[in-house]
């Protein structure tokens, strides 16, 4: 590697660190000199990070590993430079860091049920009556809760009736509803529905479970295991959910509705009766909810502080380019565990608005037609190539959810190998989206369970 320029310094003396071999190549303390030429030094780093013996490593191994070898001005954060524009990694690598996007709390709502929120717990054993899941409402106000039992496979108009029989009959139509997206609320009836009531459905951003996270924490309550009988159980689970201390309001949720706690075996003598007549009735009601107003405002604040600790500001500006994170699932995990190469974002797309404070719009491509538009800033990463450089979307058939399904494409070879004196079958497989050198080893018995059409060609 020659230099015209470093000869002069050589001679003058004006570089002791350096020196020159008898074949020409200039020497930095026991270190290649790299000239300033781009295309050399490109293609160290490449060596270094794109090939095969490499497998991608982070800046700072891969700087450790070249500095024994190389050296030239500034090579450390050449190195972070390539590492960080590097299109595999981007998609690819996990974020190390604390997660994007600062909390951002719902206004406290002004009136009892006026605003609510809905989620489904799915995954419940079949009762006797046929139900399999439980609906939980929750009034964002009080905390007062209704669970109602259903079926996943009920239709838009049967949960329209159970909505209306359950809970409009006794708080009335809320102006706004906040739940998770999905197929229970997109439905073209159960909007007519509610533009009927003159209701606006005010979805969560797309994939952003937080938002809603009053039902959320709901639901923990219910975590209970009743076993095949647990639909009449949720009369007892919801009386209780209504009558017992929350945090946030500082009482109970039936004291914040009707002023006071629901008389019940344990406490029959201690619920009193309170005489109030007139003006007082409407002043004691104000009373009553300035200060459920105040106390769910100082929850509010507690929660986003302590939130906001554990959390980074990240904001991007309309026609940059940034990932959408996406999430691979498998039939078959070995030791549970998912590929480490498996893409775990893509892209990239172009910012198309801001939306509020934590929401972006992208531009996406059909592809993805289903997928809603509309992501948490926690669900983007900054893409730090020029547009022109990017790869286009790889055929990942993307749900609306923001998962993929990667399926294997064939059996590489097989092995066995000895875990505690045990002979376990491993047969090496390549998975959909992934070149050959990426196949990981699989139990063979699990393939066989999960794929078994995969193996119609081999011997057992």
């Amino acid at each position: 590697m020659r230099s015209s320029r470093r000869s002069v310094s050589l001679k003058d003396g004006e570089a002791p660190d350096f020196k020159e071999d008898e074949r020409g190549t200039l020497w930095y303390k026991n270190r290649i000199y790299v000239p300033n030429v781009d295309s050399i030094r490109k293609l160290i780093l490449s060596e270094a990070h794109d090939t095969a013996y490499s497998i991608h490593p982070r800046s700072t191994k891969m700087y450790y590993d070249l500095k024994v070898r190389f050296w030239w001005p500034g090579m450390k954060r050449a190195v972070a430079e390539y590492v960080a524009v590097c299109e595999t990694c981007q998609r690819v690598k996990a974020e190390h860091q604390r997660p994007a996007g600062l909390l951002q709390p719902l206004k406290v709502p002004e009136w009892k049920w006026e605003e609510i929120t809905m989620d489904f717990i799915v995954g419940l054993p079949r009762t006797q009556k046929g139900y399999n899941s439980i609906w939980v409402v929750v009034d964002r106000l009080t905390k007062v809760a209704h669970f109602i039992p259903v079926n996943t496979t009920y239709s838009g108009a049967r949960l329209a009736e159970l909505y209306i029989s359950r809970i409009v009959c006794l708080h009335g139509v809320p102006k706004k509803i906040i739940s998770d997206r999905g197929s229970q609320f997109t439905s073209r009836f159960w909007e007519q529905l509610h533009d009927s009531l003159d209701t606006k459905l005010r979805f969560s951003t797309a994939y952003h479970p937080q938002t809603d996270g009053q039902t959320e924490r709901t639901n923990q309550v219910l975590d209970i295991q009743y076993g095949t009988n647990w639909d009449k159980c949720l009369p007892y689970a919801e009386f209780s959910y209504n009558n017992s201390y929350q945090a946030s309001l500082k009482k109970s949720p039936f004291e914040a509705l009707y002023g006071r706690r629901c008389r019940n075996p344990l406490f029959w003598d201690q619920i009193g009766e309170k005489q109030v007549f007139g003006p007082g009735i409407i002043e004691d009601a104000e009373q009553q909810l300035r200060v459920v107003q105040e106390n769910l405002k100082i929850a509010q604040s507690r929660q986003k502080s302590y939130a906001d600790n554990r959390r980074r500001e990240l904001n991007f500006k309309v026609d940059n380019f940034v990932y959408l994170k996406v999430s691979p699932m498998r039939g078959v995990r070995r030791f549970n565990m998912k590929g480490k190469l498996a893409p775990r974002y893509i892209g990239p797309f172009k910012v198309l608005e801001k939306k509020g404070e934590v929401a972006y719009r992208l531009v996406l491509p059909p592809s993805l037609s289903g997928v809603h538009d509309v992501f948490h800033v926690s669900q983007l990463k900054k893409c730090l190539r020029v547009p022109e450089e990017q790869a286009p979307l790889e055929d990942l058939n993307v749900q609306e959810d923001l998962t993929y399904t990667e399926h294997p494409v064939k059996i590489l070879e097989t092995s066995e190998r000895i875990n505690r004196n045990k002979r376990i079958k491993m047969c090496r497989v390549q998975w959909s989206h992934h070149i050959e050198k990426e196949a990981t080893w699989e139990r063979e018995d699990e393939m066989r369970e999960a794929y078994p059409n995969l193996f119609a060609s081999q011997p057992m």
